[in-house]
């Protein structure tokens, strides 16, 4: 039998990005070199990214602040929607809704986005062959951190709607052989400034 070992997945949704999302912002280089000072002590093996500039340059800043940790570019962990729910899966007073949300992305999004999920999940989740634990980044956007947590709770797929992920926060999944998947924490601002805290979130729901 294989030997598993541990794997701890941190999930970083991007620094804050200008209006055409061609780059980060001022505030957004700010907030990935601090997440990446608070990283500076974890053993990551690799920092994982999406190919999008956002993520691909809060990447190379938080890696800027690391020791010889390798940054890749992975679609998988790209932008995208990972699961579009049938109307008889949603909670009746939220359907028409999310439904309408959901309707702006084609069906070759949608098909694409399902296939990159399963990939992802794949790729970044579940323990690791060996001995040793092994610690990961992705750095990422909102739908990829709302469908990697939703699936680490066993929640129904359609759940990763309504997840929302604030610009450099950090949560933390892990992957122990023979038991349940833990959320350690989400959506975690405490390497934030507090003028850098809640970008990226719906104002009416910042705290």
């Amino acid at each position: 039998m294989t030997a598993k070992a541990t794997r701890y997945l941190y999930l970083a949704r991007h620094g804050e990005a200008t209006a055409d999302e061609s780059e980060l912002t001022e505030n957004g280089r700010r907030q990935a070199q601090l997440l990446g000072d608070r990283l500076r002590d974890v053993p990551l093996t690799a920092v994982h990214h999406g190919p999008l500039p956002r993520a691909a340059q809060t990447a190379r800043l938080i890696g800027d602040r690391l020791k010889d940790v390798p940054v890749r570019q992975v679609e998988a962990a790209g932008d995208y929607v990972p699961y579009v729910p049938g109307k008889e899966e949603l909670p009746a007073d939220a359907a028409e809704r999310l439904l309408a949300f959901l309707e702006q992305f084609t069906a070759q999004e949608r098909e694409e986005g399902a296939a990159l999920a399963r990939e992802a999940e794949e790729r970044f989740t579940g323990p690791v062959d060996g001995t040793e634990d092994r610690h990961e980044l992705v750095v990422t956007h909102n739908f990829l951190v709302g469908w990697l947590i939703r699936a680490a709770l066993d929640a129904p797929p359609w759940r990763w709607l309504g997840l929302n992920h604030c610009n450099a926060a950090l949560s933390v999944i892990r992957y122990t052989p023979g038991r349940a998947a833990s959320v350690l924490f989400y959506n975690d601002m405490s390497h934030l400034s507090e003028d850098l805290r809640w970008t990226g979130f719906p104002p009416e729901a910042r705290a």
